[in-house]
This record gives structure tokens, sequence and C-alpha cells, in this order.
């Protein structure tokens, strides 16, 4: 193999720059070429394409977002869009593809796998959200996030004796929330995965009154209801007034973490050393703190699962 590609594609994920800086320097140390694609999906339809090198890739380990910028397409669900795509690539003498995504992304990389073009895939999304691994790239990093800003809030819950409801991203997947729920020592955390009683988060509440509690923080993932549609749900049960603070996008942004950097850097490589091993339609990942690749589909035969021992520890500790 002489010539491979790489793209980013779905929601941006902090490391994403790690893992494309892994790909170009792991590929120029075996001698091959690589084409970075703009936009995703769509610019390998368009034919945004651009050569990387060791100094594209320079000083980008550091950087949030991607490079390559990101976009949805949703033409790409189609064959002939797959099949124009391959065209592209083989017009340009690429060989091979790393796809850096989530459950969308993969999708599209195994339209193509199936028509014949070797692709790869590395799980990059803060959902953390990939059955198959453990860890997706930018999950760590999106973690700290939501804790620094929780632990913020409960400043000012605090100083103002308020509750709040932090409103969190994932919404088929409750892994940010959970997590951060016991690392910021949530009082209540609601996830998908997991069926909410209103009665028992009330009881919760009630509970930390009566022992002299002035403030409590419930975190909500945005799959299970917005945070205001809980405001209100207590407000109308209870009477109880809650401030809602909403986090957005700010949990996609900013800084990947060291975790976050070493894991992008070892999936990039791991791609590519697959593509050289002649190897397609696999997925890389991590069990064990072992890195594995296993065939892609298994990343969407199956739902995400939360560990429920996280959540009933979560439950236990903010009795």
């Amino acid at each position: 193999m002489k010539k491979i590609a790489v793209l980013t594609s779905g929601g941006d994920a902090p490391g994403m720059n790690a893992a494309i800086r892994a790909v170009v320097r792991k590929a120029a140390f075996h001698g091959i070429e690589v084409v970075g694609i703009n936009h995703g999906y769509e610019g390998l339809l368009n034919g945004s394409m651009e050569p990387l090198d060791l100094g594209s890739v320079g000083d980008i380990i550091q950087r949030g977002g991607t490079k390559l910028y990101s976009a949805r397409c949703l033409e790409f669900k189609e064959d002939a869009a797959q099949e124009r795509a391959i065209a592209n690539l083989r017009a340009a003498d690429i060989e091979g593809l790393v796809v850096i995504g989530g459950d969308g992304s993969y999708r599209g990389a195994m339209g193509m796998v199936n028509k014949g073009f070797p692709v790869v895939g590395v799980p990059g999304t803060i959902d953390n959200d990939i059955p198959g691994t453990e860890y997706t790239i930018g999950f760590d990093t999106a973690l700290n996030t939501v804790v620094e800003s929780i632990d913020k809030i409960r400043d000012t819950a605090n100083s103002h004796e308020n509750s709040f409801i932090v409103e969190v991203m994932g919404r088929d997947a409750g892994d940010i929330a959970l997590w951060a729920g016991l690392a910021a020592g949530a009082e209540t955390v609601l996830i998908p995965e997991e069926e909410y009683n209103l009665d028992e988060i009330i009881a919760r509440l009630e509970r930390g009154a009566a022992r002299g509690k002035k403030h409590s923080i419930i975190i909500v993932a945005e799959g299970v209801m917005s945070g205001s549609e809980l405001a209100k749900l207590l407000k109308d049960k209870i009477g109880i007034e809650t401030r809602v603070s909403v986090l957005g996008h700010i949990q996609r942004g900013g800084i990947p973490t060291a975790r976050d950097r070493v894991l992008a850097s070892r999936f990039g490589a791991l791609a590519v050393e697959l593509l050289m091993q002649g190897k397609a339609g696999r997925a890389v990942g991590i069990r064990n703190h072992q890195l594995i690749d296993y065939d892609m589909p298994e990343a969407f035969k199956k739902s995400h699962e939360a560990d429920v021992s996280l959540y009933t520890l979560m439950k236990e500790l903010s009795i």
C-alpha cells in the first residue's frame, strides 16, 4: 500500500486531531502517502482532498475539534454515493481509508467495504457509545469539561441554596451523565438506559432537605428529557423551584486531555497497521487496557449498554 486517506465524520470530538496526526506520521514512517479528506463523506463525494505530510499535522495534537472539518452527509447512505466516493478515491490512486467517527460514520464505511474498498474505523465520539470498545476518543475530555462545569455550578447552588438541574449530551447513551454524576457527587442522575422514578427523585431531595442539605445537583442526559421538562415536573409535583443549566456544545470543544491524546495516537497508528496488513471492515478499540480490532458491524449490531455498577454506586453514595 502506497497511498491512503483519512477523514473525520459526524460530531467533532477532542482528540480527533491527535488521531489524524498519528495516521499521517505512522504512514510516513512506513513510506506511505496520506491524503486528508475535508468535511467528511461530503468532501469525499466532492473530491475535496489535500495531501498531508509531517508539517501538515505539526502542532495539532493539542487542538480540539478536527483539522479536516466534519459534516453529516445523508446522501452517503445511498449506494450510488458510496460508489462515487470509491471512484474518487481510486482516481486519486488511494488504496485505503481511515474513518474517524461514530456509529453513522461506521455505517458509511461498511457500505464502501461491501463494495470492495478497504476501510478501517477509529471511534471518535464524546458519547462513548460505540459497542466493542470501552472508550472512544473525546469522551474523557468531555467528561472533564462537564465535571468542571458542575463544580462551578455547585458553588452558586451552595451560595444561593438552590437546587440545579444540569442537562448534558447523550441522546441514546448516558455515559457522560453517569460518569460526571459520580465524579461530581451529584444527588441524582437520569440516563436513557435506566428508567427514572420521579417519586424516588423527590424522596431523595426531601431526605436531603430533612438533614439540613441546602442544595442538590441533578444531572439529566438529553435523551431522557430536557432540563426544563424535568424542572417543570418537579414544580408541578411538589412546587420545588430549580435552576436549569444546559451545557450544550461546550462539551464538544476544548483542549484534549492527555488520556484522549494517547488513546487517539494509539488508535490512529493501529488503523494504519491494519490497512498495511490488508485488513478491511475492521474497527479499532480498547478493552482491559489492550488495543484490539474487531469486525466493524459489531459496533452497530447491538445498542450501547451503561455500566449498571456505576449507576448503583452513584445512588448508594448520594444517599
